[in-house]
């Protein structure tokens, strides 16, 4: 993670926004890509200066009122807005710590699943599988990391199909956590760790999507099997924060 992270952020979103999207009019040639700096200041009502120290990792501490008029003159939608509140420190102290281990209710729903069922930290450890996963993910050399074996692992270019789309998913994911809770030390080394060694990843990171839980058609390709489209079900744990129960449901059982 990168020193100005809120910066990067307010960077990459005024970039996708052009003044017809947000009912400005535009004169002559623009040298910027997307919104210049005083526009968003415009369209947020707040001095330019300001919102241009802010942008620049010299202001801190937005108000939430600050922060409320940037993402709304973003065009953030809900969970950008959330990411947004957190890398401007706007977030409610006290947040539990994720748990990584599993209760004994939950293994034992996990095991009766008919499919493969796993649960996940915020970092994508696996902290545990039923036996159809790991026959599932079988052809990774080690089943500890989703995000890992999604950026370091040869194999994960042939099971999943659609390779780009699960990876961005994977980092966006990621940046979601990360926003929720910028100093979970896991996530932090994982963050810094597939930043160095992936190219890929790193581009992704930079592009700052975010989102959190999806319920997505997956197409996987097992070497065993062949072509295997499922349906992605994310579940928050109860009374266990930052745990997300995942079932890779076969599309034909749907």
């Amino acid at each position: 993670m990168s020193g100005n992270d809120l910066g990067e952020f307010l960077r990459v979103h005024r970039s996708r926004l052009r003044p017809g999207d947000v009912g400005l009019t535009s004169y002559g040639k623009r040298r910027v890509v997307g919104l210049r700096r005083e526009e968003v200041a415009v369209l947020a009502g707040m001095n330019s200066d300001y919102y241009a120290r802010l942008e620049q990792g010299r202001e801190h501490s937005p108000s939430s009122q600050v922060v409320e008029a940037i993402g709304r003159a973003l065009r953030m939608d809900d969970q950008a807005r959330e990411h947004l509140f957190r890398l401007a420190g706007a977030t409610p102290d006290g947040r539990d710590k994720p748990e990584e281990t599993v209760s004994g209710p939950l293994r034992q729903l996990i095991d009766a699943q008919s499919a493969a069922a796993f649960v996940l930290n915020p970092a994508k450890d696996f902290i545990a599988a039923n036996a159809r996963a790991e026959q599932l993910f079988s052809p990774f050399a080690a089943v500890d990391n989703l995000a890992r074996m999604t950026f370091l692992d040869p194999a994960a270019r042939a099971f999943f199909a659609r390779w780009d789309d699960f990876a961005e998913s994977v980092v966006a994911g990621l940046r979601h956590a990360a926003g929720l809770d910028p100093d979970y030390p896991r996530l932090r080394d994982l963050v810094r760790e597939l930043g160095e060694e992936s190219v890929d990843f790193a581009a992704l990171w930079s592009s700052h999507a975010v989102h959190g839980k999806t319920l997505d058609a997956i197409e996987l390709v097992h070497p065993d099997t062949g072509p295997l489209p499922v349906v992605s079900q994310s579940f928050d744990v109860r009374g266990a924060p930052g745990q997300i129960l995942v079932v890779y449901q076969p599309k034909t059982h749907i």
